[in-house]
């Protein structure tokens, strides 16, 4: 299978999980702005949303959207653990994490992304920003980990969105619970191995 990705974007959450689960990813690198592959050809092609990231199957169909993705590697390795069977309590509580993460803290960053973005809403949307960081801190004064003592997708997915705070002058500080939780997850020699896949990836461009 072939992922597609770019540095410092969501889809770094699904190499970790690949990394996590030993499952072998051929990694495409996309210029995201530019809409193109490293040998120039449209990525419209390959994803007509334009965004990454993008998973080619066996088969050659492509799946999109990372928490999807994450899902779809998980069940591909029940025995990884990295999410739970179907029915069980403890899948949905993931699901409910991935679904917060995606439209609470992966979109609240998004303004601050935009060069268009107004000044005025800017100040608002790191406000928010910090917000959603405060709950999460919060939320993780008793846990390691998003729901408990075990890594899941989930985590992947929120270290690659908190780790944003980087590019956006953003110190983590304030929130003990939540810095720790990064460092424990930053760790992990997938998260390791995934962000020195990116930073040869980011050289090599």
């Amino acid at each position: 299978m072939k992922l597609y990705l770019t540095p410092h974007a969501c889809s770094l959450a699904v190499d970790i999980v690949a990394r996590e689960l030993e499952v072998p990813l051929d990694l495409e690198w996309v210029d995201v702005r530019a809409k193109r592959l490293r040998d120039g050809s449209d990525y419209f092609a390959v994803n007509p949303k334009g965004q990454v990231p993008t998973l080619k199957l066996p088969d050659g169909q492509y799946l999109t959207e990372g928490p999807v993705i994450m899902q779809y590697l998980a069940d591909l390795r029940p025995k990884g653990g990295l999410l739970a069977s179907v029915t069980t309590l403890e899948r949905y509580r993931v699901l409910e994490w991935l679904n917060f993460i995606s439209s609470e803290l992966h979109k609240g960053f998004t303004p601050l992304f935009r060069a268009t973005t107004p000044a005025e809403y800017r100040l608002i949307a790191r406000q928010n920003v910090q917000g959603r960081l405060q709950w999460l801190n919060d939320q993780l004064a008793e846990r390691d980990f998003l729901t408990g003592p075990t890594f899941t997708v989930a985590d992947a997915y929120c270290y690659t969105i908190v780790m944003w705070t980087k590019l956006h002058d953003i110190e983590l500080t304030p929130w003990p619970h939540l810095k720790a939780y990064v460092g424990r997850i930053a760790a992990r020699p997938s998260v390791k191995a995934a962000e020195q896949a990116e930073r040869e990836a980011k050289a090599a461009a």
